[in-house]
């Protein structure tokens, strides 16, 4: 390890992963739902990991190819990666990943995504049949909603700040 100086001023939170039992739902629907985009898949000797980002993150890379995008991964933030272990999709006795929320395993909560307009959004969720954990108009804390993904991981939604 290198005792050169480093700046913690720099440091960047640049993503977080989530176990998938199916790529070709879970894809799909990080796409469709939240407006992501898949810019890197990376199989492993037995699992393949998925990169998924908004792609205005990209600034300027934003049209860019998915291997230019992949080569800039590190540099930004707001990253989802999706873990599938081959043959999770196909196995009747496969129960699925803890969420974190319940127990066994309560630990994990949420992801976190921002958006333009909330009402907007859940109108648009509810269009795509997107189930809910919370809605704003459920208990005190109105300016959140909470939505399950296929996984049944929560995903928070926030108004962004004008």
């Amino acid at each position: 390890m290198s005792s050169s100086a480093t700046n913690t001023a720099t440091y960047k939170f640049n993503h977080t992963m989530l176990r998938i039992k199916d790529p070709k739902v879970s894809i799909p629907w990080y796409e469709k739902v939240l407006g992501m985009q898949k810019f890197k898949e990376s199989p492993g000797g037995d699992f393949t990991n998925y990169f998924l980002a908004f792609p205005a993150g990209f600034g300027d890379k934003a049209s860019a190819s998915d291997d230019e995008k992949a080569s800039i991964q590190l540099n930004r933030e707001g990253v989802l990666e999706l873990c599938h272990n081959w043959g999770t999709e196909s196995d009747p006795d496969f129960k699925g990943y803890a969420s974190g929320n319940e127990e066994p395993g309560r630990g994990f909560g949420h992801i976190a995504v921002t958006v333009d307009n909330l009402e907007a959004a859940v109108k648009r969720f509810d269009d795509l049949g997107v189930k809910f954990k919370k809605r704003p108009e459920d208990g005190k804390m109105r300016h959140i909603a909470f939505i399950y993904d296929p996984d049944g991981y929560w995903i928070e939604i926030l108004a962004q700040q004008k």
